[in-house]
């Protein structure tokens, strides 16, 4: 049940995807346009990248060297797929691996200048509401990876002061500080997104970095539509253009 999409604010980037596996969202085009890359940048990884829609558009911000790591074979057939399609097997490199095996190749340690991630959201315990599919039930819960995982891993293949950004639910805030802190990744960035400005936030993206100094900014919202139900000027950006 393969299909070919648009992927929103990029008209000329195709994705391949699978309804029955996991698609992208919304969470995936704000990591993307919104983590920070910096001229110095050099390498640049996308943890549980699924289809590889933050490496796609990644490949329209700037001309790093991109790379995906993926562990379910199915959606990395898709991203490889989506790859090809767009033409962009010489910006993107994708593995079809688990991330602990990809951060513990010693190869990589110390040579990525920003990590990003758009983790599973849910813990992984009994009262969990675990979707039918294995695709999307490993997609959303802390099945093969949890947080702490997660900034294990980015510590060990980032370089000192490379950038780790995530994007989760805002009601998981705090357990994404403790993980960043408890990993030597100090918070330097946060941005909530909220659905109207009367609404609590529902997403929140935070980036840190590796032995960085103690400062925290907190961002203007993104807010996606004014309480007359239109969307906000922001995101009618997102969806038109690229984000510098």
């Amino acid at each position: 049940m393969e299909r070919m999409d648009d992927i929103l604010g990029y008209p000329n980037l195709k994705i391949f995807q699978n309804p029955l596996f996991f698609s992208f969202s919304l969470d995936s085009i704000i990591l993307a346009n919104y983590s920070t890359i910096r001229l110095r940048d050099k390498k640049i990884v996308d943890f549980c990248t699924g289809n590889a829609v933050v490496p796609l558009i990644l490949s329209q911000r700037c001309d790093k060297s991109i790379e995906g790591v993926e562990i379910q074979e199915k959606l990395y057939q898709l991203a490889c797929h989506s790859v090809q399609y767009n033409s962009l097997e010489d910006r993107i490199q994708l593995f079809l691996d688990d991330v602990k095996n990809f951060s513990n190749d010693k190869n990589r340690f110390h040579s990525y200048d920003l990590v990003l991630c758009n983790p599973p959201y849910f813990k992984n315990n009994e009262k969990s509401t675990k979707n039918l599919s294995y695709e999307k039930m490993v997609a959303r819960h802390e099945i093969l990876i949890d947080l702490d995982t997660l900034c294990d891993c980015a510590n060990k293949i980032l370089k000192e002061h490379g950038n780790l950004c995530v994007v989760h639910r805002t009601d998981r805030l705090m357990d994404v500080i403790q993980s960043f802190k408890k990993y030597g990744i100090e918070p330097k960035r946060i941005k909530f997104v909220h659905e109207t400005i009367e609404n609590v936030s529902f997403l929140v993206l935070v980036e840190g970095q590796k032995k960085g100094g103690v400062g925290l900014s907190i961002e203007k919202p993104l807010i996606l539509y004014n309480l007359d139900g239109e969307m906000t000027e922001e995101y009618k950006r997102l969806q038109t253009e690229v984000i510098k």
